[in-house]
């Protein structure tokens, strides 16, 4: 499973890319991505996915 991030929610304050240990997000137009295929949830690096402990906005960064 990966996350994702709502569009909607997201400020593009850009402190998750630089959080996630397998540059899995990136921007993309007026917010950022992620890559499902790189999100590993921080599996192996966190006990949590870094870009939901990080992101300002609560519920934008969630389970896929």
């Amino acid at each position: 499973m990966a996350y994702e991030i709502i569009a909607s929610q997201c400020t593009v304050c850009g402190a998750c890319e630089f959080e996630c240990p397998n540059a899995a997000i990136t921007p993309k137009n007026d917010t950022y991505m992620i890559d499902p295929k790189k999100c590993t949830e921080c599996d192996e690096h966190f006990d949590t996915p870094q870009c939901a402990a990080v992101c300002p906005i609560s519920d934008t960064c969630v389970p896929a």
